[in-house]
């Protein structure tokens, strides 16, 4: 079944003379039961994107229905059936951890008791700071107690919009071992990240970039279909070998990761001592030069070139 589902949506912002398109002729659905990633840097799209489909946006085109109801015309059925949690904490701060929670569950008409089930294993963290005033949370607890008010009335689609961006790396791992949890439960997850290693504990992911989707796909199938030998180097100098693997006349793409750049090549080379010598004629020392494996990443911006 497809719980969510977008057809040839646009959204535009501005007047005429100025106007930026956000999203641009979008469309793609998600399966019941599927945590599903929409994957792209800031300014992608992705907030235009989850703003339309939990009824806070108008598309100026295209139709989006959520659970078969419509984002336009069932906005009311809509708000009452999933859970949104947005890039910037918006919970009262100046309200305790329990008062946040016990407000967005009478709201929805229930309380922490009925579906304490569902935000146990959340909570019980939370539960040592509940009289604690929620602006006065860490970044990773700010971020458990949003995730438990959007789940207090059992949603059938959880839309967790750039959830860890801003938090620790400890946090983040412990937020998607939390999903994992709770996609158990049979609840439609979808979440908006920046972070491409955030992609592989995704079912499928969407890649978005200018409000354009470009690919749409299990994230080993995205992987997958790089298809160029790539290499990880290294040197003294990272500068000079930048300047140097350019002037190789067997490159094609060179980019920085991290304390690494990752090197492809127009075609086969010979072996590897034939890059790490013409690096080692050029001046460069304690070059450093092996295979890998391509990542989402890697992936994301071939597909971009």
């Amino acid at each position: 079944m497809q719980t969510v589902q977008l057809k040839n949506i646009v959204k535009s912002y501005g007047e005429k003379k100025e106007k930026k398109v956000a999203v641009s002729d979008v469309s793609f659905s998600v399966q019941e039961g599927e945590l599903f990633g929409l994957i792209g840097p800031d300014g992608a799209g992705k907030t235009t994107l989850f703003r339309i489909l939990t009824t806070l946006l108008l598309p100026d085109s295209g139709v989006a229905t959520v659970c078969d109801f419509d984002t336009v015309k069932q906005y009311k059925e809509i708000r009452n059936i999933v859970g949104y949690m947005p890039g910037r904490f918006s919970l009262y701060q100046d309200l305790s951890v329990e008062e946040n929670l016990n407000f967005f569950a009478t709201v929805f008409n229930t309380s922490i008791e009925e579906n304490y089930e569902l935000i146990k294993d959340i909570y019980v963290q939370l539960e040592p700071f509940k009289e604690r005033r929620a602006g006065k949370l860490s970044g990773g607890m700010k971020q458990k107690l949003a995730l438990c008010c959007a789940l207090i009335h059992k949603p059938r689609v959880l839309f967790l919009d750039e959830p860890t961006t801003g938090v620790d790396a400890v946090s983040r791992k412990e937020f998607w071992e939390m999903l994992k949890r709770l996609k158990e439960q049979r609840i439609t997850i979808l979440v908006s990240t920046p972070y491409m290693d955030e992609a592989d504990l995704c079912d499928r992911v969407a890649l978005i970039q200018n409000g354009k989707i470009f690919s749409i796909d299990t994230p080993s199938n995205i992987t997958a279909s790089y298809n160029d030998d790539l290499y990880a180097m290294k040197a003294d100098n990272m500068f000079e070998l930048m300047k140097t693997m350019r002037e190789f006349p067997k490159t094609k793409s060179y980019l920085t990761f991290g304390e690494n750049a990752h090197v492809s090549f127009k075609e086969k080379i010979a072996s590897e001592s034939e890059v790490t010598l013409f690096a080692a004629q050029h001046g460069l020392q304690n070059v450093e030069f092996k295979k890998i494996s391509p990542t989402i990443e890697d992936a994301f911006i071939k597909f971009l070139s």
